[in-house]
């Protein structure tokens, strides 16, 4: 196919389409666009989608996930929830729109640390302690999240007036009443009136967990945060949480598995000076095992090395710590084990009858930390599976951390690059002072 057969381009109409993109494809995007002002007839081919998918799948973030966010993500709530209904995608358009979104600090306040950045790094910049533990808990939240926001910005040495923030909540207040909706909408509501009043330009505040599951290119699905006191299980349908269905919490998190690989080495007299090192065995020898009765008797020793302690060498430690998360009572915990947690969401979202398909809770999406132990999503599909009748496990599919420990940052980082942000999806101060605070999107 030649040009002449579809426009007229004078001298080049006789030089094939597919080799004038790859002419377009080698004078790179700038100078692309510049000729689709020439004429129509230039400008119909230079906006040919190959052409600008070409561009954009040459930029530091993957394609993919461009792919969903421009895709799903763009006109915010309500979510593009069926294919019938996404419009037409023009990604030259989206390109030119991508290169001008001013960017955004982007902190995630986690159960346990805090992530923050800003949204055009690779990754995040810094860590702290998450603003529900930052300063006196006794303080009042207002003073306590000022102190805390202002410090993030002291460290990044940006203003605050410069850009947007992202802000991941911390998933608390789980019950569908009326107090745990006050608890949220006030916490949320404090957050907005510091940023404001710190003169932030726009605020978008959204829950770790629809965070998590973005960073997975999805939707809908659950979402099973290993937090650092506790686990929640979130069902979230095209973006939003259903506590209607229920959220799951389980009293187990971070610092119980880590409180317990403590107990195990001083059972087995391995020395050591301070929780730090406990940690970081567990982060860099532990793992879940597939088939725990049958990992007892394997050989399983491995060694690992702890700055200003040494190395030091755990053996069957390295899959009991874990296991606790399925069997709880091996730690003294009286509580559901994960698998069993899950599997109850999953029979309260089949009962909603939210939608005729019920494959949109069969992902399950896993954050946090802990979650980035090896083995643990192919174990908790294994145990779903088993616990589960036929109809409901076929489809089930268990997806790790996709960011790791950052995947709820690069869940905002998905948002904060969108070509419509902050559009859609931030409050203004103006905004703020004058919406109805019942329809804050949390």
């Amino acid at each position: 196919m030649t040009i002449h057969s579809q426009s007229s381009t004078g001298a080049f109409d006789r030089i094939p389409f597919d080799i004038f993109i790859q002419i377009l494809k080698l004078l790179g995007p700038t100078e692309s666009a510049k000729l689709s002002t020439v004429c129509k007839s230039w400008k119909l081919i230079v906006s040919d989608n190959r052409l600008w998918i070409h561009f954009l799948q040459n930029q530091k973030e993957p394609w993919d996930s461009i792919f969903f966010a421009e895709r799903h993500l763009r006109l915010a709530y309500p979510l593009q929830a069926l294919p019938n209904q996404m419009p037409e995608l023009s990604f030259m358009h989206i390109f030119g729109q991508r290169a001008q979104v001013p960017g955004s600090v982007i902190i995630d306040g986690g159960s346990g640390y805090c992530k923050f950045g800003w949204s055009k790094y690779d990754c995040p910049s810094g860590r702290s302690a998450t603003f529900l533990e930052f300063g006196n808990i006794e303080s009042p939240m207002y003073s306590r999240l000022r102190h805390f926001f202002a410090t993030i910005y002291r460290r990044m040495q940006v203003k605050t007036s410069a850009q947007p923030i992202v802000v991941s909540i911390p998933i608390c207040h789980y019950d569908d009443n009326a107090s745990a909706e006050a608890a949220r909408r006030q916490l949320k509501e404090t957050i907005y009136s510091v940023l404001f009043d710190m003169n932030v330009p726009a605020v978008c505040a959204i829950n770790q967990a629809t965070l998590a599951l973005y960073a997975a290119r999805q939707t809908s699905g659950i979402v099973v945060n290993i937090g650092f006191q506790q686990t929640s299980v979130v069902p979230i349908y095209h973006g939003k949480v259903m506590r209607k269905v229920g959220v799951e919490v389980v009293g187990m998190g971070a610092m119980k598995l880590t409180g317990f690989l403590r107990e195990l080495m001083q059972q087995n007299n391995i020395k050591f000076d301070s929780l730090y090192t406990v940690r970081s065995l567990k982060e860099n020898l532990c793992y879940v095992a597939l088939d725990y009765e049958a990992e007892l008797s394997k050989v399983t020793q491995a060694s690992f090395e702890v700055a200003t302690e040494g190395w030091f060498t755990l053996s069957k430690e390295r899959f009991q710590t874990g296991e606790i998360l399925f069997q709880p009572r091996i730690a003294g915990v009286r509580a559901m084990g994960l698998q069993q947690a899950v599997a109850l969401c999953m029979d309260h979202c089949q009962a909603a009858e939210l939608t005729g398909d019920d494959s949109w809770f069969k992902t399950v999406v896993l954050t946090g930390g802990t979650a980035c132990l090896p083995g643990l999503a192919e174990r908790l599909g294994k145990e779903l599976h088993g616990l589960l009748p036929r109809s409901m496990s076929t489809g089930i599919r268990v997806i790790s951390p996709p960011y790791g420990v950052d995947s709820v940052w690069f869940g905002a980082k998905l948002i904060s690059n969108l070509s419509t942000f902050p559009g859609p999806w931030c409050i203004a101060k103006k905004q703020f002072r004058h919406k109805p605070k019942r329809g804050l999107i949390w």
